[in-house]
């Protein structure tokens, strides 16, 4: 279970967080730690969806796995955005927004299946959408510079970075009004 192939992705995913951050201390030009570090981001982004496939696939699906999975992305998204804070590249409103977030549905998830309601707080279409701007927007402000001589990745970074901050509230309320009367059927 600890060894598979998904969960040893997954796991990669949590020790590509010091790789990432590593790269802004080399002794090497700005634009390229920005490309390094946006094709580290990008490939152990892309594991997330290779571990689950395999998971699948080689029948290998596991408790620990579906609890690691969830754990190592949102380790991913909020030191990628620390990073991004730090290098003026992201507003820290908008990260704390986000990482809030995380945290705040995190602990929802945990106490709804503490009370058997995990079903009501189950992934919704919002927190894919919000996934997949925060999954964009990350790249885009890491590269922070022109794409092909033509996309200004820190200009479309910065606009989907506050739409997954919208989202990320709108999919916090989506969420917290599903579990509201679990909660209250429960606390009773």
């Amino acid at each position: 279970m600890f060894l598979t192939v998904p969960t040893l992705l997954t796991w990669a995913r949590i020790v590509a967080i010091p790789l990432i951050i590593g790269v802004f201390a080399l002794p090497i030009a700005l634009p390229m730690q920005n490309l390094v570090a946006t094709v580290l981001f990008v490939f152990f982004a892309l594991t997330d969806w290779l571990d689950g496939w395999l998971a699948r696939k080689l029948d290998q699906t596991s408790a620990f796995g579906a609890f690691l999975d969830p754990v190592a992305d949102k380790f991913l998204v909020c030191a990628s955005l620390l990073v991004l804070v730090h290098l003026q590249r992201a507003d820290v409103f908008v990260a704390m927004v986000i990482i809030g977030r995380e945290i705040a549905i995190s602990a929802l998830r945990e106490w709804m299946a503490q009370i058997g309601a995990s079903r009501s707080v189950a992934v919704h279409m919002l927190g894919k959408l919000k996934t997949t701007a925060q999954m964009v927007a990350i790249p885009f402000l890491l590269f922070d510079g022109k794409l092909f001589g033509l996309v200004d990745t820190h200009l479309w970074g910065e606009w989907l970075l506050l739409i997954a901050a919208v989202l990320t509230v709108w999919s916090m309320a989506y969420y917290l009004r599903k579990a509201i009367p679990e909660i209250r059927a429960k606390v009773r």
